[in-house]
């Protein structure tokens, strides 16, 4: 049975179901959303061949994070079996960066795209999603009530985006942890960055309070190993300075 059967039912374990303007979403602690309904995948920021582009400028980087971070969306496309993929924009971390995929990644893609369709929405990083690689780009997308796009909007109901590589800080008593994560208030969501390299910005910056006009109504989804937390923003803290 596919995964995508059970959430018809039930929320996966270690997943949290969340709503947004009356649509029931389901958060994978992979850090991608999963709408039953649609049976549609939305993933954000894979930043593809991101490894790549740092060593032309000369900072040597690990150079398997395309691999990795297509093997992730792909073992979870086996599992869910979506209709739909929605990849929510810096797919690519350079209007040159499909150039340099090798063919393994080329076919994986492919692969993926086969029996379903396949969304690019565009993103400051790729403007122009290769038409190369297969389905369908836009600038945006609505479905319903809700509208996918790359960068949030001020203001906007029924967004879901990326853009901002949302990550979570809370302090325990030994240490303190810093995760990717969703913040989402019931009217909008940001999903955190999939990509194997992508780093993330601290959501105590100013960037996600100009985006959320009711403070008391934001959640925090951090991602673990195996699971989604939920926490209070009043857990949250800021990076240390200095």
């Amino acid at each position: 049975m596919a995964l995508a059967e059970i959430i018809q039912d039930e929320v996966p374990l270690g997943s949290v179901r969340l709503t947004l303007m009356g649509q029931s979403f389901v958060a994978l602690p992979e850090g991608v959303l999963y709408w039953p309904d649609e049976a549609t995948l939305i993933v954000a920021d894979l930043h593809l061949e991101k490894g790549s582009s740092f060593a032309r400028k000369g900072t040597f980087l690990p150079p398997y994070d395309s691999r990795a971070t297509l093997g992730r969306l792909e073992r979870l496309i086996k599992s869910l079996q979506p209709a739909r993929i929605i990849a929510l924009g810096d797919s690519f971390h350079d209007v040159a960066a499909a150039n340099r995929l090798g063919t393994d990644e080329c076919a994986v893609i492919n692969l993926m795209q086969q029996g379903r369709d396949w969304v690019w929405v565009s993103g400051n990083h790729d403007p122009y999603p290769p038409e190369a690689l297969g389905g369908r780009a836009c600038d945006e997308l609505s479905i319903g009530p809700i509208i996918f796009r790359h960068e949030p909007m001020a203001g906007a109901k029924g967004e879901i985006a990326g853009h901002l590589h949302p990550c979570s800080k809370v302090r325990g008593r030994a240490r303190s942890v810093r995760r990717p994560c969703f913040i989402e208030d019931g009217t909008r969501a940001i999903l955190p960055a999939f990509g194997e390299l992508t780093g993330g910005l601290n959501i105590c910056n100013d960037a996600f309070s100009s985006l959320f006009e009711q403070p008391d109504a934001i959640c925090i989804h951090m991602l673990g190993d195996r699971q989604i937390y939920s926490v209070s923003p009043s857990h949250c803290r800021p990076d240390r300075r200095g």
